[in-house]
C-alpha cells in the first residue's frame, strides 16, 4: 500500500448481487485497497435476499482490504434502494428482504394510489407515485400475505440502514434513501403518519433520518476490521451515492446501466411527476434527484445473448425486428405484469440483429424519460454521463449514442457508488460538501464520444410496437 496524503475512508456499495468496499485516500481520491464478495437473490415470483448475507459479504470485502480498512477514520454505506428489511426484537431478520425488483406488490401499489386520492395527490405530497418497487407497497403485501411476519417485526429498515445499524448499533437512515420508501413525504421531509396508518406500520419501527453532513454514529467494536469509535456517515441509496461519486452539479444528465437502468440528474427544484415516470427522490446533500428506473437492463440483454448463443458484443445493424426485453416485468413504462415481446421477425433476421434489438429496447425506455428528468433550463448539449456495469461495453455505448443523439462521456472511475460513499465519509472529516470532494478527486473525468444523428426510425418503431402491444403487455401471467 502506497503512503496516503490524507486520512483514509471506506466507501461501501452493497448492491443486488454483491458488496464492494473501497479504502480511499481522502486527500487525493486514490483507491489504496478494495474487496468484493457476492450474495444471492432468489428467482421465481419474488426477488429476495438474506440480509445476513449482506453483512457476511461486507465483512469479507473489508477483510480483503487488509490493514488499510483498520486505519480508516470514517466509513459510509451505499446500498440498493427500496428493499424491505424486517427485524425482530433481537435485531435478527424476520424473513428474507424483499428487493427493489420484487414486483409482487403491484396490486397493493395500485390500491394505495387510489386510496390516497390518485397519482397527483401522491406526487404532490411524496414526490413520487409508488410502483411495486417502493417499500410501502412491499409492507402492504407482507401485511396481507404474511401477517405473522408483520406481528414479529420490531424494526423496519432499508438495506443500507441495516448495514449501518450493524456498524453503530443505532437505527438511522438518510433523506435520499428514505425518499424511495413511499412513507417519507418530500413536501415536509418527514415520515407521513397517514400513509403509515393506512398500511399499519408504527412510526416507532422506523429509523431516525440523519441530516446531510451529520454523523450517524461510531463503530461499536466487535469483529470488524475497524477501530472502535470510527465515524460512520449517514450513507444513502445507490443512485444518490453514485450522484455524490460523480460530483454532480444540477442539470448534468446521467444514464446508469446495471441490473436496473436509471436516468437522473440533480435538481434544486422538488420534483412531482403525476405520471409516475419520474420518481422525485431526494439526494444525499439537500437537493433533489429526479430519477426514472427500468427493471430490465444489462441482465436482460445478457440473457438474450445467452439464449442466442452469441457474445454480448456481437450486434449487427439492420433488420426490422423490435424486442421489448421486459423479462422481469417493467417499471418504466409501468407494466409490472409484462414479459418480453418480440415483433417483426423475418427469415433473414440474424442473431446479431435480435441482440441489437434487445439493446435498443432497453435504452429506449430510459431515453424516453430523460426529458422529464431534466429541468427545462438544462443544457441540451451537455454530455450524457454513462456509468454502471454496461458503460464500458461498445454495444451499449454505440446504442446510447445512436438513440440519444447526444455526446456521451464515460467516466474512468468504475465504482461510483462506493466512491460516493467514500466522498460522504471524507466530508465528515473535512467539512466539505461530498460532491465537491468527488470533483476534487476528478471522478467524472473520462473520454467523450461525439454525438451522432439520432436514429428516429428505430425510436419510432419501438414506440409504435409498445403502444400497440400495451394491452397484451399489461396482462397478468395467467392471461387475465
Amino acid at each position: 500500500m502506497s503512503a496516503a496524503e490524507g486520512p483514509l475512508v471506506v466507501g461501501v456499495d452493497s448492491s443486488t448481487q454483491s458488496t464492494k468496499a473501497l479504502v480511499v485516500d481522502a486527500a487525493t481520491g486514490q483507491i489504496v485497497a478494495s474487496g468484493q464478495a457476492p450474495h444471492t437473490v432468489t428467482s421465481g415470483a419474488g426477488r429476495e435476499s438474506d440480509p445476513e448475507q449482506w453483512w457476511g459479504a461486507l465483512c469479507e470485502a473489508l477483510r480483503q482490504c487488509g490493514d488499510a480498512a483498520h486505519e480508516a477514520a470514517a466509513v459510509s454505506i451505499g446500498g440498493q434502494q427500496h428493499g424491505l428489511v424486517t427485524l425482530d426484537a433481537q435485531g435478527k431478520p424476520v424473513r428474507p428482504a424483499m428487493l427493489w425488483n420484487d414486483v409482487r406488490s403491484a396490486p397493493q401499489a395500485q390500491r394505495l394510489i387510489e386510496e390516497l386520492g390518485g397519482p397527483k395527490a401522491w406526487a404532490d405530497r411524496f414526490g413520487s407515485v409508488p410502483g411495486a418497487s417502493f417499500t410501502v407497497t412491499k409492507w402492504a403485501w407482507l401485511a396481507e400475505h404474511e401477517p405473522e411476519a408483520v406481528r414479529t417485526t420490531a424494526a423496519v429498515r432499508l438495506p443500507h440502514d441495516y448495514l449501518t445499524e450493524r456498524l453503530t448499533g443505532e437505527g438511522t437512515t438518510d433523506r435520499g434513501d428514505a425518499s424511495g420508501t413511499g412513507w417519507w413525504a418530500s413536501a415536509g421531509e418527514s415520515y407521513d403518519e397517514e400513509i403509515l396508518g393506512r398500511v399499519g406500520l408504527d412510526p416507532a419501527l422506523l429509523p431516525r433520518v440523519v441530516r446531510p453532513g451529520e454523523v450517524a454514529g461510531t463503530v461499536r467494536g466487535g469483529d470488524l476490521p475497524f477501530a472502535k469509535g470510527t465515524l460512520v456517515a449517514p450513507g444513502t441509496g445507490d443512485n444518490a451515492a453514485a450522484a455524490l461519486g460523480l460530483g454532480l452539479r444540477p442539470g448534468t444528465p446521467v444514464l446508469s446501466l446495471g441490473t436496473s437502468g436509471t436516468v437522473y440528474a440533480v435538481s434544486q427544484r422538488r420534483p412531482a411527476d403525476p405520471s409516475g415516470t419520474v420518481a422525485g427522490f431526494a439526494d444525499a446533500r439537500g437537493d433533489w434527484l429526479p430519477l426514472a428506473c427500468t427493471l430490465n437492463c444489462t441482465l436482460a440483454v445478457d440473457r438474450m445473448a445467452t439464449l442466442l448463443g452469441i457474445d454480448r458484443q456481437a450486434v449487427e445493424p439492420g433488420g426490422s425486428v423490435t424486442l421489448l426485453p421486459y423479462l422481469d416485468g417493467e417499471r418504466t413504462p409501468n407494466l409490472p405484469n409484462a414479459s418480453g415481446l418480440l415483433h417483426g421477425l423475418r427469415h433473414d433476421t440474424t442473431p446479431g440483429q435480435l441482440l441489437q434489438a434487445a439493446y435498443d429496447g432497453a435504452v429506449h425506455s430510459l431515453l424516453g424519460a430523460l426529458e422529464l428528468v431534466l429541468d427545462e433550463d438544462a443544457d441540451p448539449t451537455a454530455p450524457l454521463l454513462l456509468i454502471g456495469g454496461g458503460a464500458r461495453g461498445t454495444a451499449w455505448q454505440q446504442t446510447v449514442q445512436r438513440l440519444s443523439g447526444r455526446a456521451v462521456q464515460v467516466p474512468e472511475a468504475k465504482e461510483l457508488v462506493a466512491l460516493g460513499a467514500a466522498a460522504q465519509a471524507a466530508g465528515l472529516l473535512t467539512g466539505e460538501d461530498p460532491a465537491a470532494v468527488a470533483r476534487r478527486w476528478g471522478t467524472a473525468q473520462g473520454p467523450v464520444l461525439d454525438p451522432v444523428e439520432r436514429d428516429e426510425a428505430v425510436l419510432g418503431r419501438i414506440g409504435r410496437v409498445l403502444s400497440d402491444a400495451a394491452p397484451l403487455l399489461d396482462r397478468r401471467p395467467d392471461g387475465s
